[in-house]
């Protein structure tokens, strides 16, 4: 009698449960999301769109539940899930510890880092032209114009008064003869109308020739890196400079967790739009947020006026909020998981990410 009881509250509590999980999914989910190109994006229809959407869609078909988006900001959209609004957030939102202890997360479905945007000035030939007396291009040169009169001193030291038909003459002659004899030799042209006869010389000469293969390397290297910067004009070329200039960040963004633990002063805008313009008006020297939104935003709007370092820095996770200990998590991330690893959603990506 009892395994015929235990069986047929068994049969009881499995229709419940099943018929309670059916219930939550035939019920339309409110989800929260912010507008975040290229991951949403929002037409003049209203429509929403983008890498998150797409993303979602495909959740949504594969668990069979109907949802309806609800536009809110940052931390609307995770107070709404916190709270029990939302069913669910999605959009670009950065998977941290402190957003961990109100919502759960589903896994990543999307990795990127912090990208920083900058003024951009265009380099044509009056900005290479005024490289060419940058402070860095000057010094570089007047060093190498110092090495070259030291080794030219040097070989006329020794051929001065053995050699007087090619090193002779004035001081003045005899060691300019030596410059020019160090500067073609450093060049590797030898012309051969200036060469060492002396033991002296030829020990000045033979060291020389080593030791200009790699001074020639270091200058050449010096030389283009002094009008690489003296083109670009930026005072920021990575994260080691945002402590020392003007920055700022999208409010309530995990950005400012991260200037917050370097203790980073910044100013906080509303939107990415209004961030880059600041930017742009030279109100601030560097804007900092996800790379692949400002890459976006920048080659739509503030196309050679506005540019994005290349390097990334400090990896982000983008993931989906959820409630804690939501039912919907572990189907959630299997059906992501099999979705990113697919070459549908490379094509996607590829969609969205092209510049």
């Amino acid at each position: 009698m009892k395994p015929i009881i235990l069986l047929f509250l068994t049969l009881f509590f499995s229709s419940e449960i099943t018929h309670s999980k059916t219930s939550q999914i035939d019920d339309p989910l409110i989800v929260g999301t912010r507008v975040a190109p290229p991951f949403v994006i929002e037409d003049e229809n209203g429509t929403l769109d983008g890498l998150s959407v797409e993303l979602w869609n495909h959740i949504a078909d594969e668990l069979g539940f109907e949802y309806e988006f609800v536009q809110t900001d940052i931390q609307g959209m995770l107070n709404g899930v916190a709270n029990g609004e939302f069913d669910a957030s999605i959009s670009a939102l950065t998977i941290t510890s402190e957003r961990e202890a109100i919502v759960d997360f589903t896994h990543p479905f999307f990795v990127t880092g912090y990208g920083i945007a900058t003024s951009y000035r265009p380099v044509g030939i009056w900005q290479a032209f005024l490289a060419v007396f940058s402070f860095e291009f000057l010094w570089v040169t007047f060093l190498l114009v110092a090495i070259l009169m030291f080794w030219g001193f040097l070989v006329w030291l020794f051929e001065r008064n053995n050699n007087t038909d090619e090193f002779g003459g004035s001081p003045a002659e005899g060691i300019g003869s030596g410059f020019w004899w160090a500067a073609v030799t450093m060049t590797t042209v030898g012309y051969g109308d200036k060469s060492p006869r002396t033991f002296g010389g030829r020990v000045v000469g033979f060291v020389w020739m080593f030791a200009a293969i790699i001074l020639i390397s270091f200058f050449t290297a010096s030389i283009a890196s002094s009008l690489t910067v003296s083109q670009l004009d930026s005072r920021v070329s990575g994260p080691q400079d945002l402590p020392f200039v003007r920055t700022g960040a999208l409010e309530n963004s995990a950005t400012l967790d991260y200037f917050a633990q370097e203790r980073i002063r910044a100013t906080t805008f509303p939107t990415i739009e209004e961030g880059l313009l600041a930017v742009k008006n030279n109100e601030i020297d560097a804007f900092v947020h996800d790379a692949p939104i400002l890459q976006y935003f920048t080659s739509r709007g503030f196309r050679n006026e506005v540019q994005v370092l290349p390097n990334t820095f400090l990896d982000q996770y983008y993931g989906i909020a959820l409630p804690m200990n939501s039912d919907l998590r572990n189907d959630i991330n299997r059906i992501m998981l099999d979705f990113i690893n697919s070459d549908e959603w490379n094509t996607i990506q590829d969609r969205y990410l092209r510049q």
